[in-house]
């Protein structure tokens, strides 16, 4: 088994996102995966580390190892790890990127205007399951 730490990295503005966060913790029964905003400290190291944009928040971003997956990809890859039935999308893995990222794009550009969105950045990590620089 893939010992490589999984982060997850969110937009901690968006009212979508900090619910698509707890639903993850709540199924994530082998506490597989970390948690950072993408505008924290943290967020921002790992997106330079990866060589994305520091104002990059327009996707959920899972860091897995060396390796950064955005949009869908990055939705079915922590799908694959939460308990049934949520971990049967991963046969969305096997659909194309660019039907999968159609999708994701849709909901990504209204999110704010349907769910709305936090004046501050969000702070709703369980700390056990905040990813901290300690750890880069």
């Amino acid at each position: 088994m893939d010992k490589s730490p999984k982060i997850v990295l969110f937009d901690g503005v968006c009212n979508l996102c900090d619910k698509s966060v707890q639903f993850i913790i709540k199924r994530d029964k082998k506490e597989v995966f970390s948690f950072a905003s993408l505008q924290s400290p943290e967020g921002v190291a790992l997106l330079n580390k990866h060589h994305l944009p520091q104002d990059y928040t327009d996707s959920i971003v899972l860091i897995d190892g060396e390796r950064a997956y955005k949009k869908a990809e990055a939705a079915l890859i922590i799908a694959s790890h939460l308990s049934f039935p949520w971990y049967l999308f991963k046969i969305g893995k096997h659909l194309p990127h660019w039907f999968t990222n159609f999708w994701y794009d849709l909901i990504a550009k209204y999110r704010y205007s349907f769910f709305g969105k936090k004046e501050d950045q969000c702070d709703l990590i369980h700390q056990k399951r905040r990813y901290t620089t300690t750890e880069l």
